[in-house]
């Protein structure tokens, strides 16, 4: 097998000095050079750069709703101060960064537009919500806020500046810093917070008009594992923003209200402390707030325990990690319920004493409850959301992983709270009041949770001294640490290839028989598997609402692949499934006719034999000059396996993966078309273009062909360029996977089907059996679906690209028992294909 990937240092020319280069630098970036300078003139004319604008000069230089009409010119102007001098420094520094990135390839003019509509209309964004909550608690709060600095200009320009971005870039660049900005307004809600969204929101819509183009509508298409990435995302702003509200001395955004779900950071003004100190009745309490008064970043990381939790779980959620995903459902049902806990108290006038109707305000709920309830829900939609989602997230550890990590988790817990029983024994006088064995113990629970987690029951006791109450909060944060450790360790062990029970045991038939040039995707996660009596052959399918939807043919000994086709027909009749086999060849097309089965040809599969392989002759020059032009260009085929590959190789397959999905109307397709979770098999090869600068320009994947113990051949699945790459990076692969097999001795490759798609030659395989009528209907439907299919996945397209290797054609067909029952396959084959069109599988 060829060797693992190498990369050579890259062979860029360096620049002739470092002053050259800043000089080029600040030639290409003249408008935000001269707003530097201005920036720091105007602050230092008006004495502002230490402590900001002051006196008179104050309400010309902060933009807030007080501005209008009086101060109309603090919304133009507000952008050129800053309130200090570290403010000043670093608005200077992510200007000249941003600036020197984006204002050469957007053209100053368009830079400059940008950054002053990001401002303008920012503000006046942020005015007309301020207007419309003014009758409201948050419209109140805005009342008293003021906006100044560059920070909407930088925004509006970076927002606009993704219009010139690569798909897959735009996407995340808008995602997250959209993302970012709405956490900020909603859950801390200052008036600033919400200029810079407004400015987020003119620099969306403003860069394709700068362009010369409408802004794009409709909804941007994700591959499996960029909506993975999206789900996490969610989870990970879900968590912060509590956190944020918590944090932020006077958070008054809509979604505010949550951090009493999610965290139990309270501040304890002097006044209750003080009434609670001087009750001889309420020593208890009286501990309690001091506790809380002086908790420190230890506190504060047991106070924040569920954000933590969910924050750590949308890592395994971005792997597509199961666990994960089922440990934050369970967290956000969780939070659901003491959401319905909350509301009650809210809405239940014998409930208002309760702390979670004091802590969110209850009595100013009785006038407006929605403005409180309807935040609450959010952890119910997002479990709705996350179960919708379940597809996504397929990837289990290895055996065992999670009974290891759960003896290991109880073995440090016990460790812990002998260690706390034992120590807290030792300083009884150093609580209050003096705990008995039995309190330390009946305590051991609690300090596992949150400080103060218990609702509306008071602590037993409180620690005093300095080591009380490090004990007191150090054994939680101790055993929550560790055991995020070793959470993350799961989720970065590597998944075994294939988790089904029956797997292990298909992929040793697969190679000590063998099976058609499609058959290592049954190997692939999602499918299932009927074995033979004799136990060497088997079958891969799927059962999608009632149809048990085979891929490819029986696996095992040719001359049992019949049995084995009456042995799953038969078996499917005794689970009340109706069988249908996909992508067969013409063998079992013909056998399945003597049986009165009908079939339909549903793909051509194109098959190049390497014998007199040498791309010579004028039908092949498009090959050749695709092979000497990535010469010409330093670009070579390399070969390499998913788990070889370099992190930066890696990243940019996934990155030419997602800019290929993205550009498409419709989801990424799976079934018998692989894509990036398929890669990850230590038996299939990929083969990357690649140049000296280390940019991947394409790649493809091969799956080995397997027959009789050996690999006679190779199939080729996964295929995709860089938009901005080579553009005949995959031409150039093909033809440099077909040499090479041909030299390490193999037989054939096949280029995989091209499912929809036929060629124009009829003549160009072996014709099957006449078909009946029901079936030439159904040519003729397919035929209309794949030219409605044609602008977006090029089925046809591709099948007229494989034709420049002069390939041999074989059709591959389905076959199904009975034409009434080809609506329900043609629905089981469209959720097969496009299983983001349906939530679940019967």
């Amino acid at each position: 097998m060829p060797g693992p990937l190498s990369l050579p240092e890259p062979a860029t020319a360096r620049p002739r000095n470092s002053r050259q280069a800043w000089t080029g630098r600040l030639r290409g970036a003249p408008v935000t050079v001269s707003f530097v300078v201005v920036f720091w003139a105007v602050g230092a004319l008006s004495g502002s750069l230490m402590t900001g604008p002051a006196g008179a000069l104050k309400p010309w230089t902060g933009a807030s709703v007080h501005s209008l009409p009086e101060h109309w010119a603090a919304v133009l102007i507000s952008g050129l101060w800053e309130k200090s001098l570290g403010g000043y420094s670093l608005a200077s520094g992510l200007a000249l960064a941003l600036g020197f990135a984006l204002e050469r390839r957007m053209g100053s003019w368009r830079f400059a537009a940008a950054a002053a509509a990001g401002h303008v209309l920012g503000i006046a964004a942020a005015l007309a919500v301020v207007s419309l909550a003014r009758l409201g608690p948050w419209g109140l709060e805005m009342s008293g806020h003021s906006f100044l600095g560059p920070g909407a200009m930088m925004i509006g320009s970076l927002m606009a500046g993704t219009a010139i971005m690569p798909t897959l870039w735009r996407r995340r660049v808008r995602l997250v810093v959209s993302a970012l900005l709405v956490v900020l307004a909603l859950y801390s809600g200052g008036f600033a917070d919400l200029v810079r969204l407004g400015a987020a929101l003119t620099g969306t819509l403003l860069g394709p008009s700068l362009r010369g183009r409408r802004p794009l509508r409709g909804s941007v298409m994700a591959s499996r594992h960029e909506g993975r990435v999206l789900i996490a995302l969610l989870v990970a702003v879900s968590a912060i923003g509590p956190v944020v509200a918590g944090l932020a001395p006077h958070a008054a955004g809509p979604l505010a209200v949550l951090r009493y779900l999610f965290t139990n950071i309270q501040a304890v003004d002097p006044a209750t402390l003080q009434s609670l100190c001087s009750d001889p009745g309420s020593v208890k309490e009286c501990a309690a707030a001091q506790l809380q008064q002086r908790a420190g970043v230890g506190a504060i990381f047991m106070a924040v325990l569920p954000s933590f939790s969910l924050l750590l779980l949308s890592d395994g959620l971005r792997r597509g990690r199961r666990f994960a995903w089922s440990a934050t459902v369970l967290i956000q049902l969780a939070l659901s319920v003491l959401a319905g806990i909350t509301i009650v108290g809210v809405l239940n006038p014998a409930a208002q004493d309760t702390a979670a109707a004091e802590g969110i305000g209850a009595p100013g709920a009785a006038g407006n409850p929605a403005a409180l309830i309807l935040p609450l829900l959010l952890p119910a939609a997002l479990t709705t959301v996350l179960i919708f989602c379940r597809r996504l997230f397929p990837v289990v550890a290895p055996a065992g992983t999670y009974r290891r990590l759960a003896a290991r988790s109880g073995l440090l817990a016990c460790l812990l709270a002998l260690i706390y029983v034992v120590s807290a024994s030792a300083f009884p006088t150093d609580f209050t009041p003096v705990p008995g064995f039995a309190d330390l113990l009946a305590d051991v629970p609690d300090r596992f949770l949150p400080l103060g987690y218990t609702l509306d029951i008071a602590p037993a006791f409180v620690p005093q001294s300095a080591i009380t109450v490090l004990l007191y909060e150090g054994i939680g944060i101790v055993f929550w640490a560790v055991t995020a450790v070793l959470v993350l360790q799961t989720f970065l062990r590597p998944a075994p290839v294939q988790h089904h029970m029956g797997a292990e045991r298909a992929r040793e038939i697969l190679k000590t028989y063998e099976g058609g040039t499609l058959s290592w995707m049954t190997t692939w996660p999602s499918n299932s598997y009927w074995f033979s009596a004799s136990g060497e052959g088997f079958v891969a399918y799927r059962v999608i609402a009632g149809i048990a939807l085979t891929m490819g043919p029986p696996v095992g000994p040719r001359s049992q692949r019949n049995a084995a086709f009456g042995g799953f027909v038969r078996s499917c009749t005794a689970e009340g499934w109706t069988p249908c086999f996909y992508s067969v060849p013409q063998d079992l097309q013909e056998h399945g006719a003597s049986l009165g089965w009908d079939s339909v040809q549903v793909a051509q599969e194109t098959v190049l034999t390497l014998d007199g392989v040498a791309f010579k002759g004028k039908h092949f020059q498009d090959i050749r000059s695709a092979m000497n032009n990535a010469a010409r260009n330093g670009i070579r085929a390399q070969w390499a396996t998913y788990a070889s590959a370099p992190l930066s190789v890696l990243a940019q397959i996934q990155e030419i993966s997602e800019e290929w999905v993205a550009d498409k109307k419709l989801p990424e397709m799976g079934f018998t078309l692989g894509g990036l979770d398929e890669l990850n098999d230590p038996e299939v090869r990929l083969l990357l273009a690649i140049d000296d600068a280390r940019q991947v320009h394409a790649v493809t994947s091969w799956l080995p062909v397997y027959r009789k113990g050996t690999i006679e051949g190779w199939t080729l699945d996964f295929m995709r360029r860089r938009g901005t790459g080579f553009r005949a990076g995959t031409e150039f692969l093909i033809a440099s996977a077909a040499l090479g097999f041909k030299d390490q001795g193999y037989k054939f490759v096949s280029l995989s089907g091209a499912p929809l798609a036929r060629p124009s030659n009829d003549t160009a395989h072996k014709p099957g059996p006449a078909r009946t009528p029901t079936t030439g209907g159904l040519d003729r439907l397919l035929d209309r679906l794949g030219a409605t299919l044609e602008p977006v996945y090029g089925f046809r397209s591709l099948l007229a690209f494989k034709a420049k290797f002069r390939p041999r054609y074989e059709p591959l067909y389905m076959l199904y028992p009975d034409a009434a029952a080809l609506p329900a396959i043609a629905n089981a084959v469209t959720r097969a294909y496009l299983p983001a069109s349906a939530s679940t599988q019967a």
